[in-house]
């Protein structure tokens, strides 16, 4: 109940603040930091200021004004932090689109990309007022293992676009069902392991004085894993593969607090990774590129877009050329996708890539925050699953445009291109600020919280 309706709770105590006033504060900046940078875009460019700037600004104010009345409306205890960091998030993404579109005239993707967030936060709403209590999504955990197979499966029968087979393509239209999959995914593992969690706990033999789990409780695991390098196999998407099993693992140890499902996963990824990236000739080319980004160069035929990608972040140095003045298009065809974190690197510098990642780093710690406060342990463990995908899916980009791992061809949450992504990382924001909301209630029923191991406690 929202405090403007009871001022106090059953017991005559006041209510707690439900900070939804601090939150449209936050929204307030959130649309203004975009806004100013699109302006920013065009002086940079043509020497004056964009002259819809205005419609822009009204346009992202309206969607995060709707998502914030819904707030207020169905869950008025939701952590104030999240959904002003989305629509920041989203905001630049669609200014960043927008400036590389300036270097590809006939090739136009900002006014896509704002339909499909119009469309993500259309299913932002639908999940905050469906979805009136996170827990009865734990009894359709079966069912949302079947849905989410079906939609990894789906792909493999549709012709490989790029390389990888992750896409439905009809006519114009395309869509990543995987990108779907993986919050559906996190549901059914979050009810998975509420309930076998005490089994999983048992330690079997202690290795290096590591405690590993028993032999008999792997079963579950090898199967995920299984299923993720059969992802590997037919769709040939590393990314996808390690984002599936690398949550999965992240649940399980957050469920057992036994470091040894950690040890066991990475060597599964490892292995996996190894195995398929020797044979599948779409993924070791692309690990042969990470081993040696300038090989194109070397051999005279020009920088890869790897190659192009180091030399953006080179030439932004520490505070970049400035929102518009880089040349990160060269880079081809992802430069607006795949590579938007170069266009980063080179127009704001070291400083720019920072603050975007500290925005994410904040993402994710609210999001386990939200897990640390759920009354229950469903409720726990899928926020952990839902902020562990996001994580994931932010190292494996940033560390794939850097070379520091193989790239993957996933997109930045929110800020690249990409109709699938922006649409279900707004349902995921939703359901991270239903469950936030859930715990932040006063007199939320405890059940049984899921307690954080004391390694990340330290």
């Amino acid at each position: 109940m929202s405090r403007w309706r009871r001022r106090e709770t059953a017991a005559g105590e006041p209510l707690p603040p439900t900070r939804r006033n601090t939150e449209f504060l936050l929204l307030v900046f959130a649309v203004l930091v975009p806004v100013f940078a699109y302006a920013n875009v065009g002086l940079a460019r043509h020497g004056s200021i964009p002259p819809d700037t205005a419609k822009y600004g009204l346009g992202l104010g309206l969607l995060v004004l709707i998502a914030h009345i819904l707030v207020r409306f169905f869950a008025p205890y939701a952590d104030p932090v999240l959904l002003p960091i989305a629509a920041l998030l989203n905001g630049l993404g669609l200014v960043l689109i927008y400036r590389l579109d300036l270097e590809t005239p006939n090739v136009q993707a900002a006014s896509s990309q704002l339909m499909w967030s119009a469309i993500g936060v259309i299913l932002f709403a639908a999940v905050m007022i469906a979805v009136r209590d996170h827990r009865s999504l734990g009894k359709y955990a079966y069912l949302a293992a079947a849905v989410a197979l079906f939609l990894m499966i789906v792909p493999v029968f549709f012709p490989a676009i790029n390389g990888a087979k992750v896409w439905i393509r009809l006519g114009s239209f395309s869509l990543q069902p995987g990108e779907f999959a993986k919050i559906i995914l996190v549901v059914f593992f979050a009810s998975y392991l509420a309930g076998t969690r005490e089994t999983l706990m048992m330690i079997g033999r202690r290795f290096c004085g590591v405690n590993l789990p028993r032999g008999r409780d792997l079963g579950p695991v090898l199967a995920v894993w299984l299923t993720s390098v059969g992802i590997l196999v037919l769709e040939r998407d590393l990314g996808t593969s390690v984002l599936y099993f690398g949550a999965f693992v992240v649940m399980l140890y957050v469920a057992t607090a036994r470091i040894g499902w950690i040890l066991v996963g990475l060597i599964l990824i490892a292995l996996g990774a190894f195995v398929v990236g020797s044979a599948e000739p779409h993924v070791h080319s692309r690990v042969q590129n990470w081993m040696d980004p300038f090989a194109s160069i070397h051999a005279g035929l020009g920088p890869g877009q790897l190659a192009q990608s180091l030399f953006c972040f080179a030439a932004g140095g520490l505070l970049g050329a400035g929102l518009g003045l880089g040349h990160s298009i060269l880079v081809g065809f992802a430069a607006k996708s795949d590579f938007i974190l170069a266009t980063v690197g080179e127009e704001l510098g070291l400083t720019g890539i920072a603050a975007l990642l500290v925005l994410y780093a904040l993402l994710v710690a609210r999001g386990f925050r939200a897990g640390l406060t759920a009354p229950d342990a469903f409720g726990s463990l899928l926020a952990y699953g839902l902020s562990a995908v996001l994580a994931i899916q932010v190292f494996v980009v940033a560390g794939g445009v850097t070379a520091l791992i193989p790239l993957t061809g996933m997109t930045m949450p929110f800020l690249a291109q990409g109709g699938s992504s922006v649409v279900t990382n707004w349902a995921l924001i939703a359901l991270l600020m239903k469950i936030s909301d859930r715990g932040r209630r006063p007199l939320a029923p405890i059940e049984e919280p899921v307690p954080l191991p004391e390694e990340v406690r330290a």
